[in-house]
């Protein structure tokens, strides 16, 4: 008898691989002043002023920028968090 390895559960009928990365992206919009993302960023993840700027001026000279990335449950947390400060956000699996 060959015995096949999957990532899929049969019981619960789920992916059983371990958990991959996900990433919380940042959008730009048309509301927000640069300052303000700068220093959500900087709220939020504790982050340098020099790295949140950088990830400001990825959103908005790029429409976008991965702020953080891990576990989904963490991604979540990260995008309800900077939904609470009025920004765009949306999580994707890596």
């Amino acid at each position: 008898m060959v015995q096949v390895e999957s990532d899929f559960d049969i019981i619960s009928g789920e992916d059983a691989s371990p958990d991959k990365p996900w990433s919380v992206i940042v959008w730009n919009d048309p509301i927000n002043l640069m300052t303000y993302v700068t220093w959500v960023f900087q709220k939020l993840f504790g982050y340098s002023l020099a790295r949140a700027e950088k990830l400001m001026l990825d959103v908005h000279n790029k429409g976008r920028a991965i702020v953080s990335s891990g576990t989904k449950e963490r991604a979540e947390f990260d995008v309800y968090r900077l939904h609470e400060y009025g920004l765009w956000a949306t999580l994707e699996q890596s």
